[in-house]
């Protein structure tokens, strides 16, 4: 899986994997319905002060196993654009959350954000700290992108605590930035440049994956 110039691989759900230490991390498919469903409704009270409200005309995914296809099959179809990549996170066998690298622009900004959820039951053991390392690697030495964004409502302290532990540059908060759990919440915006990329590669590396 390589990619040239500002260009994007075609990668299948099938054949794209991703390995850290630790986990290994996947597209999600229909398959992981029962597996995705259970870990997300065990999490409704962890998870949902930090998530967007989700659209009343829509089916709930957690219970909904169409509506859950139909994800799958969006999140397919972002990927072949090369808009998107979202990443079920593995450790061993088990569904432990996601890793998502979205709003991919190409032409002169070459950028990417990343968000991420843990289940609470495997939260504390820094998964997710690995799993953002395996999408930079990823991001930056198969999309060839140049920067990367996490942005992060202050008071979450768990997912800032992932950025700390990596030491990603913080930039500042940018006011009312997204919608989320139907308020409009400010952001701390963290990020990391290809050429930061380049500079700790074997640092990150040698921790992590």
């Amino acid at each position: 899986m390589s990619s040239r110039g500002h260009g994007h691989p075609s990668l299948s759900s099938g054949a794209i994997r991703l390995y850290g230490r630790r986990v290994m991390l996947r597209p999600l498919t229909p398959a992981d319905w029962p597996h995705w469903a259970e870990v997300r409704q065990r999490n409704e009270q962890w998870l949902t002060p930090w998530e967007p409200l989700r659209p009343t005309n829509l089916l709930d995914p957690t219970r909904d196993r169409e509506a859950f296809m139909s994800r799958c099959s969006a999140r397919d179809r972002d990927r072949q654009m090369g808009v998107a990549y979202g990443f079920g996170v593995f450790v061993g066998a088990d569904f432990a959350g996601e890793i998502n690298l979205n709003s991919v622009a190409r032409g002169a900004l070459q950028s990417g954000t990343v968000g991420y959820w843990i289940d609470k039951d495997k939260a504390g053991h820094r998964y997710t700290a690995e799993g953002v390392v395996v999408v930079c690697r990823f991001a930056f030495e198969q999309l060839r992108l140049h920067r990367l964004e996490i942005c992060i409502v202050p008071r979450n302290r768990n997912s800032r605590r992932v950025m700390e532990v990596l030491a990603f540059r913080e930039e500042g908060v940018a006011q009312r930035f997204l919608e989320i759990n139907g308020t409009w919440e400010d952001h701390v915006r963290y990020a990391i440049t290809a050429e930061e990329w380049a500079d700790r590669h074997e640092e990150l590396a040698a921790a992590w994956l």
